[in-house]
């Protein structure tokens, strides 16, 4: 562990906003680091083998990388790795005589889930089987409704969106904008045929990229809509506390107070797009100064970065706490 002497307690004095990383950025060997130098990590990594009943955390320090990218391992992995890189910061700065009070929380996408352990509104033990139960649904629909994913840049939303309604029509199949991460980057998700249509008239219209993502299940489309409602009695028999902190939600990109729509939205994110731009700036616009990407990777970052360049950005590995790859 680094001299605690050197540690940064700037952001300490700002106004600073946790978020959470969603899917995709899990990858072999995350929170390694986090399990071997911090006791409060150690104890929510261990508490979710014990809540699954089988050895996540060797999943997530070993592998096989095929098994840890399975939605239904991937899904608890990041909300594990999260919910350990937080209790890190707090007991890291609590051995400073610090108090870590963030103005927001949010996540991206999955994301969300970190999000409602962080303000307290969803215990860890609830929030890791509803995303367990979350990604296998996901991989049922996937099975049954073939899709994916592809980030398409240099196109606004609301051209894209026309392009999706267009390759629908033209295949007789589904595509949609699932994420609005930031301007001039937006994925769609969708069946295959419609997607890829959807990229081939993103090309035609002047984008400067259409790649497809390296998933194989349509999130945040109508694909989903069985799934979501089966999550959704799940999450009915949850209990759902007041949050202690605002919550920005990706579904309306407003901070969201009320218990029934923090419980509405989770089971509404599978089939919803992800309002990630507007969730930024209204932190930012409410006082933010400095965002705290809290889980693997820097992935979000990058992201608020490219919303607005004048906000600092932190991630694990810039509070010396491990990551992006736990390589240390």
């Amino acid at each position: 562990m680094a001299d605690m002497t050197a540690v940064d307690t700037s952001w300490l004095k700002e106004k600073v906003a946790l978020v959470f990383p969603g899917q995709g950025i899990q990858h072999v060997g995350m929170g390694r680091y986090l399990y071997e130098h911090f006791p409060s990590a150690r104890a929510v990594i261990d508490q979710a083998d014990a809540i699954l009943g089988f050895p996540l955390s060797r999943l997530m320090f070993e592998g096989p990388d095929e098994e840890l990218e399975d939605t239904m391992n991937a899904q608890p992995a990041i909300l594990t790795v999260s919910v350990a890189a937080l209790e890190a910061i707090k007991e890291r700065y609590h051995a400073l005589g610090q108090k870590v009070q963030p103005v927001f929380v949010a996540g991206h996408s999955l994301g969300e889930y970190s999000a409602l352990v962080a303000a307290g509104t969803l215990d860890f033990r609830d929030a890791l089987e509803l995303v367990r139960e979350r990604g296998r649904l996901m991989k049922e629909a996937g099975n049954e409704f073939p899709g994916g994913m592809a980030a398409i840049i240099g196109l606004e939303p609301d051209v894209l969106a026309r392009i999706c309604a267009q390759a629908s029509e033209e295949t007789g199949g589904i595509v949609v904008v699932a994420n609005d991460n930031c301007p001039g980057q937006t994925v769609i998700s969708g069946q295959e045929a419609a997607l890829e249509r959807a990229m081939e008239l993103a090309r035609e219209q002047g984008a400067r990229r259409a790649v497809r993502l390296d998933i194989s299940i349509a999130s945040h489309s109508p694909l989903m809509e069985r799934a979501a409602r089966q999550l959704g009695d799940l999450v009915h028999k949850v209990h759902f506390h007041e949050p202690v902190v605002p919550i920005v939600s990706n579904l309306t990109g407003r901070v969201s107070t009320s218990v029934e729509e923090l419980r509405r939205n989770v089971g509404d994110h599978m089939v919803r797009p992800v309002m990630w731009t507007n969730s930024v700036r209204e932190m930012i616009d409410s006082g933010a100064t400095t965002f705290i990407e809290v889980g693997p990777g820097n992935v979000l970052g990058g992201l608020i970065r490219r919303i607005r360049r004048d906000v600092r950005t932190l991630t694990l590995a810039d509070l010396d706490l491990g990551g992006p790859g736990d390589a240390r």
